[in-house]
């Protein structure tokens, strides 16, 4: 017989011990699994990862399991929450740990890890935003210690080496990390024999050190430990711990053989960070260079601007160009033509050469002149650039087309059907993207100098595209195009939104893990580290109407699941037809139209039934009815108003209680407000009954599981596209699924812009009807930035609405581009003015009718004082502050009117950014304002550096540990 004991020793592989430990407090039927990238980790697939066991230990809920691995192993791991078949529930957010095992870990030893579970806040200081923006001192810190290095060794003795693990992104200079507590190898609570931790690069600090099992338990906290302001040693300096409560570590000395513990304790326990920002549209940017827009390197002028007045941030709208009507249309910027393109309308066309001809440099500063006008001039001004970029493109075409930067611009963006040089378009196509190629130029070098600054710049994701776009021409599977994207009714719209994007074909975007959102997101981070997803909700579930809809009343939720046609004769409901045909009785038309009922009847509709009618074929859709109006006018064949007609004529189409599918007969939607229609209301009471109950359940049971995992399938993708900091607005009808998952994903890399959600169907505000002041314990109303053509102002706390819950807020704002300004918003309801100033002001008096600098700054103050990570104002709210920027009529200054599709998108400053920048007084102000209110703010040249707000914590642990600390300090 073979000795197999000798043949295992002679041959076997030398291995140790890794149990994962991690504690996490599930629900019934959920588990917890290791995921990783080494086969025995699963390969990255979660269902072959290392499921865990539960134990119990106090009041703690702990997770357990165990691999055999080789000395020297590494690896990177996440920790994913499942279910009984290993379906992904949720995952961790932040960085992928590192295993990374030294090789004086000898055959046979046991290493236990001590993770905590890595929330969205935990990924924040990683996102570009802070990594490389406002925390960009760390990247200047030098590596002491490779990553899982060991300083010390165990002997034969019974001991344990503690290696001990923190991240600390906000660092100052000249700071060390340290860890204190009550064992005497981290100083029994004395500062002075505190353990000292080393750099080991991507803000972590680690150290160990070797103690005996009966020093167990231990209590330490982590904490910075600052020398001075200017990063000078100073032995009177502050040394600060970190909040809350003592980090514990217990040792089962009878069960637990593991020698070593690495304890990976996660980020510094510090306060929330908070910062402030402004906003403002590209075009709406005014400087003494511009022609008649604003233009990328005014961003410059802005960010120093930004930093005076102590702000952190600069958001804009959509730059992407939207050229596609080739007239003011497209000066809607979140319509693109591509979502790759920058738009021509931001090129500083004096800055695209360096040897301008005289004669072209007068016809520059002759356009300048002219297209300094109060508004945008749209159509204009891109005639204008554009001919005299051609004209600069003619005398050195040559010149730039051989150049290997423009070359390299070139190959990374062609399309290689429309590139070649004997393409009969060639040279047109080259100038385009010699316009990008100088559009990248200038960008990235604003990019750049706001991050020099500490400022980040804040981009803007549209929910859509244009539907004449080049991606949808050269994607045209990815597009549903014979639909249309919008917003169902609320309480103030009740026809809903249609934006008239094709939907997305997420089925399609899925086979190829959506390269095109991939590729999106890559393009946008070469000059953003922050930006904000317009409608976040059509990532859960999009509203789509048919392509021939007018209004956006008659849609339906993609994805959702519908009513089967065996599912409703089943609860009764079998006369189809009748429910999801238009019901067209004549007691309704004569009602609607009159004494001209007649002759409505004969131009649209045919009598199928004694005194049942429907629509003729060519009128049967919203877009036919409103072409048939418009020709009838035409040849003066209708009595009334057209626009009248039009509306009563899209009440009679959809007056329907079901719609049917057009893909599949026999399944069906209920119609939004299907109540409203007198289609439902000539039912028998069961039917309505059951109809009642079925739309209930649609709009707001049926559907949540759906909508999250269709989240969790598109979102991620985009998030981990790449590492800027992303902001979600959220307005509209919201499920209930969002709340769970922005709770999830708290913090980066997805901060909403919401509230949550109500005991009933949330709603927005329109521009002309706002809801009433908030009561007492509200604060005041906050507007949050909305969709482009969707109202944006609401406050939980609005008239008709229930008591709000806790306010959960990552981004605060006074207004935003879809509303009033603060300005407008004042002076335009005399009664509400009332309210506010009594309830939130606390006053009596009669309030000013004008929005007064005092007014501004008190409101101002009140949401820079928040608890939100972000106070961001929009560049007219701050201009209010000084009353010599606030003689302009308040209602011009607003940037959209979203009641209206057709609305020119114009508005510029009426103050140029070289004014503000000598305006001490305002920035003193602001500044003031800033940094009063406990935000971070970055440090401008010109004055003394102080420590930020942030980083300064008073010293706490428990017990006497707390007043041996005190006393050393």
């Amino acid at each position: 017989m073979v000795d197999l004991g000798l043949f295992l020793s002679a041959n076997t592989v030398k291995s140790v011990t890794v149990t994962f430990r991690i504690p996490y407090h599930t629900q019934w039927g959920q588990s917890l699994v290791v995921c990783g990238s080494v086969p025995l980790l699963g390969s990255w697939n979660v269902k072959r990862g290392l499921l865990l066991t539960p134990l119990h230990q106090g009041n703690e809920l702990i997770w357990r399991g165990s691999i055999e691995v080789p000395s020297g192993f590494e690896c990177e791991y996440i920790y994913h929450v499942v279910d009984d078949e290993k379906n992904t529930l949720r995952w961790e957010m932040g960085n992928k740990r590192k295993l990374m095992l030294p090789d004086t870990v000898q055959d046979g030893e046991e290493v236990e890890l001590h993770d905590l579970w890595q929330t969205g806040s935990d990924a924040l200081p990683f996102r570009s935003a802070f990594k490389d923006v406002i925390f960009r001192n760390s990247s200047s810190l030098r590596l002491e210690r490779p990553l899982g290095e060991l300083q010390h060794k165990l002997g034969v003795d019974d001991s344990v080496l503690l290696h001990f693990k923190i991240c600390c992104p906000n660092l100052e200079k000249g700071a060390s990390v340290y860890v204190i507590g009550s064992p005497q190898k981290l100083g029994q609570w004395k500062v002075d024999g505190a353990l000292k931790l080393s750099y080991a690069g991507d803000s972590i600090w680690q150290a160990d050190c070797v103690m005996e099992k009966n020093d167990f338990p231990i209590k330490y906290p982590f904490e910075v430990f600052r020398r001075c302001l200017y990063g000078k040693y100073d032995k009177a300096g502050k040394f600060s711990i970190e909040i809350g409560s003592n980090r514990e570590l217990s040792l089962d000395i009878l069960s637990n053989k593991a020698r070593y513990m690495f304890l990976s304790d996660g980020i510094m326990r510090e306060m929330p960070w908070r910062g402030a920002g402004m906003a403002i549209p590209m075009f709406s940017v005014r400087s003494e260079d511009d022609l008649g827009v604003g233009e990328f390197l005014d961003l410059k002028l802005l960010v120093d601007w930004a930093v005076a007045s102590g702000f952190h941030l600069v958001q804009l709208l959509p730059i992407n160009d939207t050229s596609v009507h080739g007239m003011w249309w497209d000066s809607y910027p979140y319509s693109s033509l591509s979502v790759f393109a920058l738009h021509p309308l931001y090129l500083r066309v004096q800055s695209i050469s360096d040897s301008i001809p005289e004669g072209i440099q007068k016809e520059i500063s002759e356009a300048k002149e002219r297209l300094n006008l109060k508004d945008v001039d749209y159509e204009a001004t891109m005639a204008t650039k554009l001919s005299i970029a051609k004209k600069i493109f003619s005398k050195e075409k040559d010149q730039i087309l051989q150049s290997s930067s423009f070359k390299k611009f070139f190959s990374d963006n062609e399309l290689e059907k429309l590139i070649s040089e004997e393409a009969p378009h060639y040279t047109i196509i080259c100038f385009h993207y010699y316009i990008q190629y100088h559009l990248h130029l200038q960008l990235s070098e604003v990019a750049e100098y706001a991050r020099e600054k500490g400022v980040v710049l804040k981009g803007d994701l549209p929910i859509g595209v244009d539907r004449n776009s080049v991606d949808t021409w050269v994607y045209p599977t990815l597009f549903r195009m014979n639909t249309s994207t919008g917003a169902p009714p609320d309480y103030f719209d009740k026809n809903g939104q249609n934006w008239g994007f094709p939907t997305y074909n997420w089925e399609e975007m899925s086979k190829d893990n959506y390269a095109w959102w991939r590729a999106r997101l890559t393009q946008m981070a070469k000059y953003f580290t922050a930006y904000r997803i317009d409608h976040i909700l059509g990532f859960f579930r999009i509203w789509e109407l048919p392509e021939h809809a007018v209004t956006g009343l008659v849609g339906k939720f993609r994805p959702s699941i519908p009513l089967s046609q065996e599912e409703l004769e089943k609860e009764g409901i079998w006369d189809f037809d009748r429910l999801s045909r238009p019901y067209i009785l004549q007691e309704y038309l004569e009602e609607q139209f009159g004494s001209s009922w007649t002759v409505v009847a004969s131009l649209f509709l045919n009598e199928y039934q004694k005194g049942h009618y429907e629509f003729k074929g060519d009128c049967n859709t919203e877009k036919k009815i409103a072409s048939k109006l418009k020709d009838c006018q035409e040849k003066s064949l209708l009595l009334g108003n057209e626009a009248e007609l039009r509306l009563k004529l899209f009440d009679l189409l959809r007056n329907i209680v079901l719609i049917r599918d057009p893909e599949d007969a026999r399944k069906f939607y209920p119609r939004f407000n299907l109540e409203d229609t007198t289609s439902f209301r000539d039912l028998d009471d069961h039917s309505k009954n059951v109809l009642r109950r079925l739309y209930y359940d649609y709009y707001f049971h049926r559907q949540e599981n759906l909508w999250r995992q269709n989240a969790l399938k598109t979102l991620p993708v985009l998030l981990n596209s790449s590492d800027m900091l992303a902001c979600g607005e959220d307005l509209g009808l919201v499920p209930s699924c969002v709340h769970p998952f922005r709770i999830r994903t708290c913090g980066s890399p997805l901060p909403l812009m919401l509230f949550p959600p109500l005991p009933t169907p949330t709603f927005t505000e329109t521009q002309n009807q706002k809801p009433s002041i908030p009561r007492p314990s509200c604060p005041p109303p906050v507007a949050l930035s909305g969709s482009h053509r969707q109202p944006s102002r609401r406050c939980p706390c609005a008239t008709n609405s229930p008591p709000p819950p806790k306010l959960i807020r990552k981004v605060c704002a006074p207004s935003c581009h879809d509303c009033s300004t603060l300005r407008a918003w004042w002076e335009e309801d005399e009664e509400r003015r009332r309210r506010y100033f009594k309830t939130i002001v606390g006053s009596n008096r009669v309030p000013p009718s004008q929005c007064v600098p005092e007014i501004a700054y008190f409101i101002i103050r009140q949401h820079v004082e928040s608890p939100s990570m972000w106070a961001i104002f929009p560049l007219q709210d701050l201009l209010a502050l000084k009353e010599e920027y606030a003689k302009r009529p308040a209602k011009e200054e607003t940037i959209n009117d979203p009641t209206n599709p057709k609305h020119y998108w114009r508005y510029r400053s009426h103050v140029t950014v070289e004014s503000l920048l000598k305006d001490a007084d305002l920035k003193k102000t602001i500044r003031d304002l800033v940094r009063g209110s406990g935000r971070s703010y970055p440090h401008d040249d010109e004055e003394p550096t102080e420590a930020l707000h942030q980083t300064s914590q008073v010293a706490r642990s428990n017990g006497v540990g707390q007043r041996e600390l005190v006393a050393a300090r």
